[in-house]
């Protein structure tokens, strides 16, 4: 399924690089631990701006939930009509969430609560990669 092309700015490239590395990379507050992702100027937690470092994670988690898309809006995508749309949550912190459309899955035929792992899809415009879910 063909995927938008994110911009990178100042805030968010260390993420995008991590991407094109094969890594999920995420903000980590080191003042109180939580991750924050996406990345923010300052921690959600304690409010912290200037003690973040990036840190990889295992990119584990579950499928929490999912809808399935059968009149999309965005032009690229119609084509793939219907997709599933599935709400991944990380193992090492839960509130950490992804949207994945979990290639190779027929729509509406998704398990929830299944083990997902992270990979990395090109996209058409950029070449920048992308974070995307599969069953393991």
């Amino acid at each position: 399924m063909p995927k938008q092309s994110p911009v990178p700015d100042e805030l968010t490239k260390p993420f995008w690089d991590g991407c094109n590395e094969g890594r999920l990379v995420l903000q980590n507050c080191k003042s109180c631990n939580l991750f924050n992702f996406p990345a923010k100027t300052a921690c959600t937690r304690c409010g912290s701006g200037d003690n973040f470092e990036w840190r990889e994670v295992k990119g584990l988690g579950k499928i929490t939930g999912y809808g399935v898309v059968n009149d999309s809006r965005i032009r690229q995508l119609q084509e793939q009509q219907p997709f599933n749309l599935a709400v991944i949550s990380l193992y090492e912190d839960p509130e950490i969430l992804f949207y994945s459309h979990l290639p190779g899955l027929p729509a509406n035929e998704v398990p929830i609560g299944a083990d997902v792992e992270v990979f990395f899809e090109d996209t058409p415009a950029t070449g920048q990669k992308v974070p995307e879910w599969r069953l393991r």
